[in-house]
């Protein structure tokens, strides 16, 4: 009798040579993370798959959609497993194009993994594609571009057949890159930056400025939301609060207007810079696009980033709003960020803030106060909270 798996398959990892062992265990790891609600029995590489498989009925399914959107995960497929006799894997075939949804043309796309078996590859094709003919006697079969093809692999003592699947994220499995810090707020634009750093391998580590005690933590609330929407696929383990709205008093008193957008932000780097020292992470990220707003033009982020020794991150900075918001939506944050919350980026705002800061103009604004002083006292003040939230 068939049962339900899921097939994983991955793009990049299977390009890392002699280091792609390593990469498909920290990919086995981070779905046996995602799926910690499920009743996983094994996590397993064949044959250039890695297949999960339930002991509960039924959660494949349920669990399918969840695995498409692990970092690493290309494609992921919900199969039948079935033993290697003709009936089963033909009867899963003729089951699998069924549930495939509306279709007029399939193929069949037979492959071994060793040759132990009699049949070949062709003949697999053949005696699979009748079946499915006699099945579906209406439906064409084509060779190229078929609506849908039906895949049967046999691997050592099993047959997994499958048509129904669907893309994953992609990218690399999250942990294989290091850790990252990450200016997360509760708007749009650092969720989607956060989570294109974890689809490239990284581990982010947040770090949201809230504008509380001059405003209510409304956003600290929000960015919870964000890490738990981005959760399970991706696993972000703490979440740092820096509350910032006095500091941001401050400087407002101190300085000039229209440099304060970018004080503020060369605070918030300095402050990132020594957590990323204590979290041992080797990057800052940022949601910045450049143009956007005034403090990210060339010249203001050339003013914000002398503060950093560190690299600093900006992977949406060729992405105009739209693109940005297509892919808050993708990943599940949009709704949350589109919520009212008063924060530090709204907090003593100037209404003609330098979008072409002159650095010596920044350097006498700079020594205006006690910058390091403030740094030190933001880094001791600074809170924490750990995902999954303890009780």
């Amino acid at each position: 009798m068939a049962s339900r798996v899921c097939l994983v398959h991955y793009h990049e990892i299977g390009l890392k040579g002699k280091n792609r062992a390593r990469f498909e265990h920290i990919l086995m790891d981070n779905l046996k993370a995602a799926l910690a609600a499920f009743s996983v029995a094994t996590i397993a590489r064949i044959s250039g798959h890695i297949l999960v498989t339930f002991s509960v009925a039924g959660e494949a399914e349920r669990a399918f959609e969840l695995i498409a959107r692990v970092p690493g995960v290309a494609r992921v497929s919900l199969a039948f497993h079935t033993n290697r006799e003709a009936h089963e894997y033909c009867q899963a075939a003729v089951r699998a194009l069924r549930e495939a949804g509306e279709f007029s043309s399939f193929k069949v796309a037979a492959r071994r993994s060793n040759t132990d078996y009699e049949l070949t590859s062709i003949d697999l094709n053949r005696q699979v594609g009748e079946v499915l003919c006699e099945a579906f006697p209406d439906k064409k079969v084509l060779m190229h571009d078929p609506d849908i093809q039906v895949h049967v692999l046999v691997v050592q003592g099993s047959v997994y057949v499958y048509a129904k699947s669907i893309p994953g994220v992609g990218g690399l499995p999250q942990g294989s890159a290091g850790k990252v810090v990450t200016l997360l707020s509760s708007g749009i634009d650092s969720p989607v930056a956060t989570w294109m750093l974890a689809r490239r391998g990284a581990t982010p580590v947040p770090v949201h400025f809230s504008g509380r005690p001059q405003t209510a933590d409304t956003s600290e609330y929000l960015v919870q939301d964000v890490i738990e929407a981005l959760a399970p696929a991706v696993k972000i383990p703490r979440l740092y609060v820096v509350p910032f709205g006095d500091c941001q008093r401050e400087i407002s008193l101190a300085c000039p207007s229209d440099l304060r957008v970018i004080m503020y932000r060369r605070v918030m780097y300095s402050v990132a810079e020594r957590i990323a020292r204590l979290e041992n992470a080797k990057a800052i990220v940022t949601g910045e696009s450049l143009g956007q707003v005034a403090s990210q033009t060339l010249e203001n982020i050339m003013a914000v980033n002398e503060v950093a020794s560190l690299p600093v991150f900006r992977p949406l900075i060729g992405s105009d709003k739209q693109e940005i918001i297509a892919r808050a939506k993708q990943i599940g944050t949009y709704d949350i960020s589109t919520q009212d919350a008063p924060d530090c980026c709204t907090l003593f705002m100037p209404r003609r803030p330098e979008t072409h800061a002159k650095m010596d103009k920044v350097h006498e604004a700079w020594d205006m106060f006690d910058h390091d002083a403030m740094i030190d006292q933001l880094v001791r003040d600074v809170e924490h909270i750990d995902f999954p939230r303890q009780p």
